[in-house]
């Protein structure tokens, strides 16, 4: 067989070209399948050596030089292209069809998800991803983008059951995100999949389609309630207030007429010790003083008669009628300032029989 290789090789060379040629031809061969060996990584890649099938090492772009084929190979994967993953849903562009656009549809067995008050949600969110190691990548998962998206479900799924609904459809967003982001990450590199998170993006978060009007309806008695809430809290805000002013009122008008009791007292008992001293220095012109002027308030208080002592048959006469309630005497009339109107001046009664008794 060799023999026949070198007459093949000098039926193909010129002819007085010898031993010398062949070997020449020999080095230009083997010059070029070590040649092979140069090859180029691109600033957005990086290259995975092969010996044999098997995993060497990563080089970074620039030149770079590794045995020929069959002894080693080399994959240059794009490191820096930032690659999508959907869940919940597919969009448009994963349906292959790029001459009539076909809207996203939702991927119920996906997106319905249990929330931390035992409510359920429908969200759909999208996972951006990037490949950080090309080597981890290449080789310690088999399918690295259905990885990324059942860690990222999952990990979903858990911030979901320990969130309420109400904030998961407003301002929790945000923090629903990163943690997604923080966890998938965690799990990616347990995996060593060679994998970075750089974005987790909700699209949508609403309660599921059969349940919306419900959901308002709820929503709507919440913000009814939140509205009472706030009328009481306005109320109590204004009537405690206008109590505590009252009570303190009270309190400095007790406190006055106390004061003013504590006075009064205090200047009767003085008045009461200036009258004993002046007892003590003058009785009978004290004793006299004080039944004078106990005599004037009690004749102020009562109606006084003068009787004349010249006045003779006159007869005294004591009207019991009059020590009795009369429960149809009717209310003396009075005047706007307060005073008694005159009252119409009674008849005289006919005089009785003789030996009549009352």
């Amino acid at each position: 067989m060799i023999r026949q290789a070198q007459d093949a090789a000098r039926r193909l060379l010129p002819r007085g070209m010898g031993g010398a040629g062949l070997g020449l031809l020999a080095l230009l061969l083997v010059g070029g399948w070590l040649a092979s060996g140069i090859y180029r990584v691109q600033a957005d890649e990086q290259g995975i050596v092969l010996r044999f099938g098997a995993y060497t090492e990563t080089t970074q772009p620039g030149l770079n030089y590794h045995l020929p084929w069959p002894i080693e190979t080399v994959t240059t994967p794009r490191v820096t292209r930032i690659n999508r993953v959907d869940v919940g849903f597919r969009a448009a562009a994963d349906s292959g069809q790029a001459v009539r656009p076909i809207p996203a549809r939702d991927v119920l067995e996906e997106s319905l998800m249990l929330t931390g008050d035992e409510n359920i949600i429908d969200i759909d969110f999208a996972v951006f991803w990037r490949i950080r190691d090309a080597g981890e990548f290449l080789f310690n998962t088999r399918t690295p983008e259905a990885t990324v998206k059942s860690a990222a479900e999952s990990v979903m799924r858990e911030v979901i059951g320990r969130t309420p609904i109400q904030p998961a459809l407003t301002e929790a967003r945000a923090q629903i995100e990163q943690a997604v982001r923080t966890g998938t990450q965690a799990i990616m590199d347990q995996y060593r999949a060679g994998v970075e998170i750089t974005q987790v993006q909700l699209q949508n978060a609403q309660p599921p389609a059969r349940v919306v009007d419900a959901f308002i309806d709820v929503q709507r008695a919440g913000a009814d309630r939140e509205r009472a809430r706030n009328e009481a809290e306005s109320y109590r805000n204004g009537i405690i207030p206008a109590a505590r002013g009252e009570s303190q009122r009270l309190v400095q008008e007790a406190e006055g007429f106390r004061e003013s009791q504590i006075s009064r007292a205090r200047g009767e008992s003085q008045r009461f010790l200036s009258v004993l001293s002046a007892y003590q220095q003058a009785q009978d012109v004290t004793v006299r003083r004080m039944y004078l002027e106990t005599m004037e308030e009690v004749l102020r208080r009562n109606p006084t008669i003068l009787i004349d002592n010249n006045l003779q048959g006159m007869v005294p006469f004591l009207n019991l009628d009059s020590a009795r309630p009369n429960p149809l005497q009717q209310p003396q009339p009075q005047r706007p300032g307060g005073q008694t109107l005159p009252q119409p001046m009674a008849q005289p009664a006919a005089p009785r029989p003789a030996g009549a008794i009352r």
